[in-house]
Order: C-alpha cells, then structure tokens, then sequence
C-alpha cells in the first residue's frame, strides 16, 4: 500500500486494485474535439478525468488566477469545467477534485502545433503539462497539426495518444521531464525524439479604433519562420514524423554558471557592492 500527500490531504492507493487514473485538460475549453477524443480514446487504460477551462485559453502559458475568485461547475460524471488558465484547472483537479494523485496527466490534444522554443513559452496546452510536472505527476502535452483543408484527425491522435500513456504508464518518466508531443498531417511515418527549434514570429499589429474613438491594438500571429537543423522538431515533422521532445521544469543553463568569463562580471559587481 502506497501512501502520499496532496495539499494536506492524504490517500491510499493499492495498486493491485486501483486502475490508473488519468487527468486531462487543455487550453481549447472542456468542450473541445480533442479533449472529447481523449476521453474516449483513454478509457480502457483506466478512471478518466477532464478538469479544463470553460472556454478557450490559448497562449495563456503558466498563468495563475490570483486576483479573482475560481468557479467549477460539473459538466457530467468526472468532467468539469473552470473559469480559469490550463494552469489553474491543473492545481484545482489536483488539490481539490480528483479522488487521488493522478497517474498521468495529458495537456490537449491541441488543434494546431506547439513547435519550437517560442511555441512552448506561450502555449496553455504545454502549460498545463508543465504544471502536472511541478505536482509530480507524469505528464504530456499533445497537439496536432491540421491537413490541407483545415481539418485534424483527432482519431489518429487518440490513438497516439493511448499508446503513449500506456508506455509512460508502464515505465513513469524521468523526474522534471515533460513530453511535448506533436503529431503531423497523414501520412505519418514514424516516431522521432527531436530536439526544440525555433519558430520566430514576426506578427501583425492591428491599430483601429472603438465606438467611443479610443484606439486598441490587435496582436496577430503572422507568418512564423521554422528555424533548425535535421535534429530539430520544426524540421522532423516536416518529414512525417511525430515528434517527442523532453522538456525539463529546470531551465537553468549550467554551462554558462560555470564560465569563469562569466563568473568575472558579477564578482567585479560584487566588489563594487562592498
């Protein structure tokens, strides 16, 4: 019998008898395809939650709702929604919903891609896997790029999708590290590990002005450039393969903390401090 503690409160969890428990969320709303694909492409692997916003939250990163109070309401049997960010919906499904720790967290599935340094930054789909990670508890982001006419085979992800929480299931991951999974247009050729490129975004800003004659700017999203090499995840599923890149919650550089070169700016500000 294992025992472990969430924000005070305490379970049991005899895992001869308890089937896993998985926790989804995303950034597109509770309603969302893929979220509904998820749900139902899961659950032969075990008990299955959404605990997701209550309308859409995209590029929303890892913010909080500190400044006003958290509404859930109980959509159906183990779904809800919040009035809050991915981020949010992680804490509340961890702390106060779920009987128990979760076994696996899944961000998505994201109706678009999360690609490149400057996708995860921004994105709530990667977001809320990545707060699943800072809880300890296994998690992966998933999101999938749409074919020519717009439309996402959000079926073929399922599936994806259920082949990796079983493997992840099975052998845990190591500790801080969370997936970012991005699955491209069919034909899809295989797997690869991929590494992040860079995807640099150079959007439009939109002046016009309200009915009361005050102006407002609308940020677009442009036409991002993929920057990387053959390793990278912009380039890799370009070629038709899903990519899987490892991202680590300590985004510290250790290299440059080591650089004696470094090091010497801020001993000579040290100096000047005494």
């Amino acid at each position: 019998m294992l025992k472990f503690i969430v924000s005070n409160k305490m379970f049991e969890v005899n895992h001869k008898t308890k089937k896993p428990l998985i926790l989804l969320t995303n950034d597109d709303g509770f309603y969302a395809d893929g979220i509904e694909a998820l749900y139902h492409g899961l659950k032969d692997l075990g008990e299955i939650y959404i605990v997701a916003p209550d309308r859409e939250r995209s590029a929303t990163s890892l913010a909080l709702t500190l400044h006003q109070p958290l509404r859930v309401k109980k959509i159906k049997k183990n779904v809800y929604a919040a009035d809050g960010t991915p981020a949010d919906c992680v804490y509340l499904a961890i702390q106060k919903i779920l009987p128990r720790k979760p076994d696996l967290l899944i961000s998505g599935i994201n109706p678009g891609p999360n690609l490149g340094q400057q996708d995860i930054s921004y994105s709530g789909t990667v977001a809320g896997a990545i707060q699943g990670t800072f809880l300890q508890v296994p998690s992966m982001a998933i999101s999938l790029l749409p074919d020519k006419l717009g439309k996402c085979s959000f079926d073929f992800a399922a599936k994806t999708a259920h082949m990796l929480a079983e493997t992840i299931i099975e052998n845990n991951l190591p500790n801080g590290i969370t997936l970012n999974i991005n699955i491209p247009r069919p034909p899809v050729k295989g797997i690869k590990l991929a590494k992040l490129g860079e995807k640099r975004y150079n959007p439009e800003i939109i002046i016009k002005k309200d009915p009361r004659d005050r102006i407002y700017y609308w940020l677009g999203t442009g036409n991002p450039k993929a920057i990387g090499d053959s390793m990278s995840d912009v380039m890799i599923i370009k070629d038709g393969y899903i990519t899987v890149t490892p991202l680590h919650r300590d985004l510290t550089d250790y290299k440059t903390i080591e650089l004696s070169s470094f090091q010497n700016i801020f001993s000579r500000i040290n100096l000047g401090l005494k």
